[in-house]
C-alpha cells in the first residue's frame, strides 16, 4: 500500500503542470500575433533575411483593431508574392507565411464572431501608436448636452 502511494506521489510530482483548458480563439489569436511579431523582428535583424525584410510592410499586430484583417491580407500578399524567389524559399519567410495565413484564417473565418474589436484605427497598425479621438468626441457630446 505504501509502495503504491509512494509511486503515485512520485508520478504526480514528475508530471509538469500545464494548462488544462484548450486554447480559445482569442488566446490562439493573441499567441499567434505575438509569435508573428517576434518572427518579424528576427527577420528584420538576421543578416540572411534582412534584404528580404526591406519589402515587407511595417505592421504592429493588434487583434483588437478592426483593421487587422485588411493589414494581414496585405502582409500575406507581399509574403506570397515576394519579388525575390530566393526570399520566398527561406525557412523564416515560409514560417512567417504559415503563421500569417493561420492568423488570417482564425480572425476571418474560425473566430469571426468571437473576437471583439475595440478600435478601428488603421494607422495604429502601421505606426504602432494609437491616436484615440474618443476624448474629443465625448467632450463635444458633453458640451452639446449642456
Amino acid at each position: 500500500m505504501r509502495l503504491g502511494l509512494a509511486a503515485l506521489l512520485c508520478f504526480f510530482s514528475a508530471v509538469p503542470l500545464c494548462d488544462c483548458a484548450p486554447p480559445t480563439c482569442y488566446s490562439r489569436a493573441l499567441n499567434l500575433s505575438s509569435e508573428i511579431m517576434t518572427l518579424l523582428d528576427k527577420i528584420h535583424t538576421f543578416h540572411r533575411t534582412k534584404a528580404c525584410a526591406e519589402v515587407l510592410p511595417v505592421i504592429h499586430i493588434d487583434v483588437h483593431n478592426a483593421c487587422i484583417s485588411n493589414k494581414l491580407r496585405d502582409l500575406l500578399y507581399v509574403v506570397l508574392n515576394h519579388p525575390s524567389p530566393s526570399c520566398r524559399e527561406k525557412p523564416r519567410m515560409v514560417h512567417l507565411k504559415r503563421k500569417v495565413q493561420n492568423l488570417y484564417t482564425i480572425i476571418t473565418r474560425i473566430c469571426y464572431r468571437d473576437l471583439v474589436f475595440f478600435t478601428d484605427d488603421c494607422e495604429a497598425i502601421d505606426t504602432g501608436r494609437s491616436s484615440p479621438n474618443l476624448g474629443e468626441d465625448r467632450l463635444q457630446l458633453l458640451q452639446e448636452d449642456r
